[in-house]
């Protein structure tokens, strides 16, 4: 990769301990972005009980991250490129630590869902930023073990966040319920913008792309005009300005394709690059991207509320519950990636769509046979299918997306493959309201009557297993044998600033 600076020499000592002192500031923003989206689950019950929130705006605290997180991921990778990245990543990081705070210190439920919503905007400023650092940090040969520390960090965090919101909620600091799981990244927040401002050195592309806002905007506004009904929908009664609404984002979503299409002509910078599209395996894993991302956003906001509000678990034992899950899922990538994939190819990824749906109807078959009274030890199995077939999946699926990408495009193309999974996400969260608390009713739902939960919990998972089986015959357009490694894609993304989430780097995806 070309950049505006020199990176720091790999023989001089001084610049060889600024350069791991580098690595060691970006992952800990990384892993504090990683945290950030799996303690939080934990902590809704605590949330809902102490501030009063609504469901809608329980749904709206994680859904609106995901939302702002993926409509500004490319852009935030963009100015990077444009700006410079460690200006960006600073920026990012200082207000990504700002939110926190006003997370933690908010007044009620609608500081709390503008806080955050505030919290994903900017860590998709700071999150692109990291891989692209560490791209121009680390030269070729070093970048391979670089990511395998990457890949650590991401299972760290999977299994890290919900422990420590459980226990941070447990232990009630200072009287404060929930609000130190927000808290908490002041102090690692503050140290990174110190010590990044030190030992980060600047980059920046030497033809970054254009800016398209309007591209962004009309994602945006698409997206919202979608969740917004869906979320609200059944407690207002399903209005018809809720249907025109979603019906409304078609509209929405056919300008945005339009324009990207007037964009490319005109200055070859647009949000999407439409050309991508006419790569089948890459619309298949897309479109894979996208619904996986919508099952595991109904999942785990469901599977937090039917334990600690169904069941009446506390945050501790919902935490310590999710232990063997986590654990399959950092253990089942590692062996697929490195054994599986190699040898089988897509059979991998299919077998684990099967594998998950096969650990979700096992969790349906035993909520149901021991109703309110199962205990953490017989939920140990379905989680630990669940989370093997899971792992088969998420940690080869991008380079199965990417095999057929021409190397020019494989920069933006990693950038959409982690948006649409964020979107993905954002539309689950928006649908609990329909598969989970469209079971229920009103009285029911907030009485916390422990019945009516695990029929809810049951009747959701059975949609996620409707959303695996989709899965699983949308992977036959994905290629037989996915490269192990795109040509030049882990160039594209250090230049073109639109690296996502990590996972991208055949490291084991984020646990939401």
């Amino acid at each position: 990769m070309t950049s505006t600076e020199t990176p720091p020499s790999s023989t001089a000592p001084a610049a060889d301990r600024r350069r791991w002192f580098a690595l060691a500031i970006v992952m800990t923003a990384a892993f504090m972005d990683l945290v950030d989206v799996t303690i939080v689950n934990i902590a809704i019950p605590s949330i809902q009980r102490d501030a009063g929130a609504t469901f809608s705006q329980i749904q709206w605290i994680t859904a609106g991250y995901a939302l702002a997180f993926a409509a500004g991921l490319i852009t935030g990778g963009r100015l990077g490129d444009i700006h410079g990245r460690k200006r960006l990543f600073l920026i990012g990081i200082g207000g990504f630590t700002l939110a926190s705070a006003l997370c933690g210190f908010a007044a009620n439920p609608e500081m709390l869902v503008a806080s955050r919503i505030l919290q994903g905007a900017m860590a998709a400023l700071m999150v692109p930023q990291v891989l692209s650092i560490v791209h121009a940090t680390f030269p070729a040969h070093e970048r391979g073990k670089v990511f395998g520390l990457f890949g650590a960090i991401v299972g760290l965090g999977a299994v890290s966040g919900p422990l420590l919101g459980a226990l941070l909620t447990e232990w009630n600091l200072f009287g404060l319920e929930w609000r130190p799981i927000f808290l908490i990244n002041l102090p690692v927040g503050v140290a990174g913008l110190i010590l990044g401002r030190k030992f980060i050195t600047e980059s920046k592309a030497p033809r970054a792309l254009k800016l398209d806002l309007v591209g962004v905007a009309l994602v945006t506004l698409g997206l919202l005009m979608l969740l917004y009904p869906l979320t609200r929908g059944r407690e207002l009664g399903w209005p018809l300005w809720g249907y025109a609404s979603m019906a409304g984002s078609v509209v929405v979503f056919a300008a945005l394709v339009a324009y990207e299409r007037l964009k490319a002509q005109r200055d070859g910078s647009p949000l999407v690059e439409l050309s991508l599209f006419r790569v089948k395996s890459f619309a298949a894993g897309i479109a894979v991207q996208t619904v996986f991302g919508v099952g595991l956003g109904i999942f785990f906001l469901v599977w937090t509320l039917y334990m600690q509000v169904g069941l009446g678990w506390s945050a501790l034992r919902a935490g310590l519950t999710g232990v063997p899950f986590s654990i399959a899922v950092s253990a089942a990538a590692g062996m697929s990636v490195q054994l599986l994939v190699p040898r089988f190819g897509r059979k991998v990824l299919q077998a684990g769509a099967l594998i998950m749906a096969l650990g979700v109807l096992l969790y349906i078959w035993e909520s149901d046979r021991y109703g309110a009274s199962i205990a953490s030890w017989q939920m140990a199995l379905p989680l630990v299918v669940m989370g093997a077939g899971m792992g088969f999946i998420v940690a080869p699926l991008t380079d199965a997306v990417l095999s057929e990408v021409p190397r020019e495009h494989s920069g933006s193309a990693s950038g959409l493959i982690n948006t649409v999974q964020q979107m993905g996400n954002a539309l689950g969260l928006g649908l609990v309201s329909v598969v989970f608390f469209g079971t229920m009713s009103d009285r029911l739902a907030v009485a916390g009557d422990g019945p009516a939960y695990v029929n809810g919990f049951q009747h959701a998972l059975g949609w996620v297993a409707v959303v695996m089986g989709v899965i699983f015959l949308l992977m036959f357009a994905l290629p037989k044998r996915p490269a192990q490694h795109v040509e030049g894609a882990a160039d594209e993304i250090g230049t073109a600033g639109t690296a996502g989430t990590p996972g991208t780097e055949k490291a084991p995806a984020l646990v939401p």
